[in-house]
């Protein structure tokens, strides 16, 4: 079966905008990223004209340039009188009929790359709860961003060949495979986790032997079993998978001693090895 194609950056971007106006409750929502120290808006949700379409948003301009040059979010209760914003782009903002707007950077790796916008027609509340659901919003595309940037890095250094992928860059695969696994383990929600899973099976497809018959288990574990066993895979001891994942050292040995019962192994290299024929791990 063919793999399901990664989503653009510029389809996690609208996927973004449009979470916004669902977990604010705010009726209009755009966005972009940024490029030569500007703010391109590419997507637009909720909209009743065409003036934000197309927008360029200069660094330290404006409400979304200061939040891409402070790194952090800028309100504006009443855009059209607020003094703490310079007024350059009133034409788009004030012509979609805009009064309150809230700009949040997505930072990834501390680095601004780029700002989601939610806001209404009417001055309205804006309380802590619309602001942390925005906040979210933008940290999970970032969190997206983040494991995308990683996964590619580490393909880049697969060789290119015909003949399957060698010891090295199969190792290389399989410690991005656990550092993604990782990731994930911190990610709430629901459809984020679900298009890392994408990602992990499309590295576990990289490093698996065409010529190898897949071991037949119908063996199901949990997204925690599966963390320490990733980790165990590189050789890891149970302190350091302890460290990596945040847990306690007798945690990691039973999800351990759990896994290696559902796989009917008897030490950890074992359980390893059958996760890896049967296509559960990279």
């Amino acid at each position: 079966m063919a793999a399901t194609p990664l989503a653009t950056e510029d389809d996690l971007l609208a996927q973004a905008v449009g979470e916004l106006t669902a977990r604010t409750g705010l009726p209009v929502a755009f966005g972009g990223f940024e490029r030569a120290n500007a703010v391109e808006v590419t997507s637009v949700v909720g909209n009743r004209t065409s003036s934000l379409s197309g927008l360029v948003v200069q660094a330290t301009r404006g409400l979304g340039g200061r939040a891409l040059v402070e790194r952090r979010p800028r309100l504006a209760l009443d855009y059209r009188s607020s003094r703490n914003i310079t007024h350059d782009y009133d034409r788009a903002i004030l012509g979609e009929g805009i009064s309150t707007l809230f700009a949040v950077p997505v930072l990834v790796a501390g680095q601004a790359r780029g700002v989601l916008y939610c806001g209404s027609w009417s001055p309205a509340p804006f309380g802590e709860s619309t602001a942390r659901s925005a906040l979210q919003v933008a940290t999970d595309l970032a969190t997206e961003l983040r494991v995308r940037e990683e996964v590619d890095r580490r393909l880049a250094l697969v060789p290119s060949t015909t003949r399957g992928v060698d010891a090295a860059a199969r190792e290389e695969l399989r410690d991005a495979y656990a550092q993604l696994r990782r990731i994930a383990a911190d990610v709430s929600d629901a459809t984020i986790r679900r298009r890392l899973g994408e990602i992990e099976r499309r590295l576990a497809a990289l490093t698996r032997d065409e010529s190898t018959v897949a071991d037949p288990l119908d063996v199901r574990l949990s997204p925690r079993e599966m963390d320490v066993l990733s980790c165990a895979a590189l050789g890891q001891t149970n302190a350091e998978i302890a460290r990596s994942l945040g847990l306690r050292e007798g945690t990691v040995k039973s999800y351990l001693q759990s896994a290696m019962g559902k796989l009917d192994a008897g030490t950890r290299h074992a359980a390893v090895m059958r996760a890896r024929r049967a296509g559960i791990l990279p």
